[in-house]
């Protein structure tokens, strides 16, 4: 399969740019992705772009299926020069937060290359960008350039080696360990950062309120979750 090269830090526009990538599915990388944007909106301009083909969607998770708005597939044929400001009025809303992420009626996210194109865009209009990253993309090595990889890592083994192989494909980016509970064989987060070799940002128990906000007319963070969130906004660029 072709690997698409992003630009360097260097070429790209000044919207910080943080990347949020699970060690294996289901640790919740969607949900920290989403706390992290609301979080940033709060004072720049944000957007949270779903970039992860394996999971039922930011709309879903958000609350925003009935909301109009532009999705990956409006923008699929995006190349070259996008107007930033053009692809922004046309999202959808989360509370101040832009969001772009796919369309549950029409699968699918557009070629490395308009993502990477409608990144570039929105990054020179916005302050900020959160990506929900594709696990399997990044293993691959199609990696949008970031300023931080934020990775879940939960604690049993299966996480520690799923982390591992995710790491070892970010191509030297800053990375910030958030470790998920909770722990079926009792291993620490510490023990996590250990095996890893990376300093633990955020330890992220297990937070029984988020299912029934998502079931329940969208995700709303507080609690554990905000906790977390508000930790690892202190390692920000």
């Amino acid at each position: 399969m072709e690997v698409h090269e992003w630009p360097a830090r260097a070429t790209r526009p000044s919207a910080l740019t943080v990347g949020v990538v699970g060690a294996r599915g289901g640790v919740g990388a969607t949900v920290l992705a989403a706390a992290l944007a609301q979080r940033l909106a709060q004072r720049t301009a944000t957007a949270l772009v779903g970039l992860d083909r394996s999971c039922a969607g930011v709309d879903l998770l958000l609350g925003l299926e009935g909301v109009p708005g532009a999705r990956w597939p409006d923008l699929a044929s995006a190349r070259g020069e996008v107007d930033g400001a053009d692809v922004v009025a046309l999202l959808p809303r989360w509370g101040t937060c832009a969001v772009l992420g796919p369309d549950g009626a029409r699968p699918g996210i557009p070629d490395d290359d308009a993502v990477r194109d409608v990144l570039r865009a929105l990054g020179v209009v916005l302050g900020a960008l959160v990506l929900d990253l594709d696990r399997a993309a990044v293993l691959r090595g199609a990696v949008p350039a970031c300023d931080l990889v934020v990775l879940v890592a939960p604690r049993d083994l299966a996480g520690v080696a799923g982390a591992l192989a995710v790491a070892g494909r970010l191509n030297g980016v800053p990375v910030a360990l958030v470790v998920r509970g909770p722990a079926p064989g009792g291993m620490g987060a510490a023990e996590v950062g250990h095996a890893l070799a990376m300093p633990v940002t955020a330890s992220w128990p297990r937070d029984r309120r988020l299912a029934g906000t998502i079931e329940h007319g969208g995700l709303r963070i507080a609690g554990r979750t905000a906790r977390t969130v508000r930790a690892l906004e202190r390692s920000l660029p």
